[in-house]
């Protein structure tokens, strides 16, 4: 398989950290000759941006099983997880669109990199991404809550 980025991220982080990053606003810069496709994105809030995770070192990945937070001797398989050590170093973010400049989306919260390549874009539909009567395992819903 052969990607070809239609875009890099821009913004303050050079290192990669697993929290704080709600308040990260980053530009996406588009190669000009996508700025036709942007063409309405601005009605939608949010944005789903697919992105390529090129400084996850190889031998962090794959990891199966990763210690569960808070729990004794607990683990939990690596796809119930959303840590950045993933078999394939994509990375996925539903972030609100702040506004968009020409070919430039501004954003908040995406957890990517300054420098990043930008590999899709797609407007976030409430009728296919939010499911009603979405359930999380317990250990999950302590985990959202923890520090």
């Amino acid at each position: 398989m052969t990607y070809r980025p239609i875009g890099v991220v821009r913004n303050r982080i050079r290192e990669p950290r697993l929290t704080g990053w709600e308040d990260v606003r980053s530009d996406i810069f588009l190669l000009d000759e996508m700025e036709p496709a942007l063409l309405g994105i601005e009605g939608f809030s949010h944005l789903i941006v697919v992105f390529h995770m090129d400084r996850i070192p190889l031998q962090a990945r794959p990891i199966l099983r990763l210690p569960l937070a808070g729990e004794n001797d607990g683990e939990i398989g690596l796809f119930a997880t959303r840590v950045p050590a993933r078999p394939n170093a994509i990375g996925v973010a539903v972030v609100p669109l702040l506004k968009r400049r020409k070919s430039v989306l501004r954003v908040r919260g995406l957890d990517a990199l300054d420098g990043t390549p930008v590999l899709d874009i797609k407007p976030y539909l409430t009728a296919y991404d939010a499911v009603p009567g979405a359930r999380l395992p317990d250990w999950a819903l302590r985990a959202q809550v923890e520090p």
